[in-house]
């Protein structure tokens, strides 16, 4: 059974870091992209950013395009999220997914194309 369990969220302030870690179990992922998608409150979710768990390729959306870098520890089997110069505007729920790359003909930031999804880690920016 594919579990994907994220962390790391908590509250910060304008400017500040936070990494957010998705443990991935269940199957082998390195046929899989593995992204970062966000829902504010009142908002749909969007998506923040990807990587294929082979190799370094990497996509993020524009407005976290600079600030934010995304990572794997294939070892550790791990996705990370690395946020940094943080604005209240990221606020939202954060959640973590797994795509098949076969089954994705976007860019990898399509909803719709992704099977897997955790259970979302909260992040809250203050001013």
């Amino acid at each position: 059974q594919v579990q994907l369990v994220e962390s790391g969220g908590g509250l910060m302030q304008a400017g500040g870091s936070l990494r957010l870690s998705c443990a991935a179990s269940g199957r082998a992922f390195s046929s899989y992209f593995m992204g970062w998608f966000r829902q504010a409150p009142g908002k749909e979710r969007e998506f923040v950013a990807r990587i294929r768990w082979s190799g370094d390729n990497t996509y993020y959306a524009d407005s976290v395009k600079g600030r934010f870098t995304i990572s794997r520890d294939n070892a550790k089997n791990t996705v990370y999220l690395q946020m940094n110069s943080l604005k209240p505007e990221d606020t939202a729920v954060y959640y973590c997914a797994a795509a098949l790359v076969v089954r994705v003909v976007s860019i990898g930031s399509r909803e719709d194309e992704y099977d897997y999804w955790g259970q979302g880690t909260q992040v809250t920016v203050s001013s």
